[in-house]
């Protein structure tokens, strides 16, 4: 048997939670949700817990207001999600209802999950909605988001969902057949089966397919949701929405679409939310002898291999690690042993040099490797 279609039987065999998510393209009209609402009805009679991440309240303002291009402005934006959201929702339990099955609507913004109490009671309410037998139906809250409370987009969402659910497998709906290589040319050719580890050379088939006319997102975020996932030891399946059966065709295990493999060693709870969700409020740009050392040898991040702060923070803060290049490539995230100010003061300095520095006992580390998350492929925590 074909080493592709293997994989994609072990995920579904050892499948019981399964993540939805459907983009605006794919939500244009009643008929396309009623499409998608029979598939999920499909896999909730085959045994599986389904929640659906929806993209769309925006896109069905549109269609209320009868306009051809998605607006720019953000006030504009958010009236047009508080139009379409109650809209969408309506279809949603109309469809449903016709199964027997029972929804809760549930709209998120990202401090929702950037703080750790709120983020488990999102979990917890998940939880019991499933255990209830109810579907879950999930969406960014565009009418009051801005920039800083923001997702980015919903394949984001989906990803940080099923990480916090434990969800085995998260399928994201597209309009596109997966990811695709790409020719000498650089224009898409083949279908890829199976991506086991995220490399340079994938990333870079990953050029940004999103149409701002009408939706945000494109196979970059998708590898970014992909990251997240593989990190926290499960499966994501892209797969072409546009498709009869998709939902059905992967709960068979058919060699569609492209299904992202999760890590050997996954990212312990904690450390996942230090990478993925909590929120960065500055950064330490870092040589490359200090970079090496994080990445290669598993050290914790010391005073003198940090070249430059960003950022005001707290002890405590979460902040970004960046390599001090051209690139400026962040590595890795951790909560930091010092404030801004002090952090200021110590870098470039041995670390028996702080606590004469600073007047008082102090830690060794800015950044202790227990309070430290690899975001590069050579992660192997």
């Amino acid at each position: 048997m074909d080493q592709n279609v293997i994989s994609r039987k072990n995920v579904i065999e050892n499948c019981r939670r399964i993540v939805v998510k459907a983009g605006t393209r794919l939500l244009t009209s009643e008929e396309q949700i009623a499409k998608l609402v029979g598939e999920i009805a499909f896999l909730r009679k085959n045994g599986f817990q389904v929640m659906l991440v929806t993209s769309g309240a925006v896109g069905m303002g549109m269609k209320v207001l009868k306009l051809a291009k998605r607006p720019r402005t953000l006030d504009k934006v958010q009236a047009l999600a508080a139009i379409g959201q109650g809209k969408l929702m309506e279809i949603y339990e109309r469809e449903c209802a016709k199964f027997g099955i029972k929804t809760a609507q549930l709209l998120l913004t990202a401090s929702d999950l950037r703080s750790r109490q709120r983020y488990v009671n999102v979990m917890n309410c998940i939880n019991a909605l499933w255990e209830n037998d109810v579907l879950p139906i999930v969406n960014e809250n565009d009418s009051v988001s801005v920039d800083e409370l923001k997702f980015g987009d919903n394949d984001i969402l989906s990803a940080m969902l099923g990480s916090l659910t434990g969800s085995q497998l998260t399928v994201i709906l597209t309009t596109e057949s997966g990811l695709r290589e790409r020719d000498a040319e650089g224009k898409l050719a083949g279908r890829i089966s199976v991506v086991s580890k995220l490399s340079d050379s994938i990333r870079a088939m990953a050029q940004g397919t999103d149409n701002a006319e009408f939706s945000i997102g494109g196979m970059s975020s998708k590898l970014r949701a992909a990251n997240l996932l593989m990190n926290a030891g499960s499966y994501l399946w892209i797969a072409d929405g546009r498709e009869d059966g998709v939902l059905q065709d992967i709960a068979g295990a058919k060699d569609i679409g492209t299904l992202f493999m999760p890590r050997q060693h996954k990212i312990h709870s904690r450390k996942l939310w230090i990478g993925f969700f909590a929120k960065s409020t500055g950064r330490l740009l870092v040589d490359e002898g200090a970079a090496n050392a994080i990445i290669g040898k598993g050290k914790s991040l010391l005073p003198s291999g940090v070249k430059n702060i960003e950022g005001r923070f707290k002890r405590g803060d979460t902040v970004e690690i960046v390599r001090f290049d051209e690139q400026n490539e962040v590595i890795a995230r951790g909560l930091v042993n010092f404030d801004s100010d002090e952090c200021n003061k110590i870098i470039l300095h041995n670390s028996g040099e702080i606590s004469e520095i600073l007047q008082r006992d102090a830690d060794d580390e800015m950044i202790h490797r227990d309070n430290l998350v690899l975001l590069t492929e050579q992660n192997q925590e």
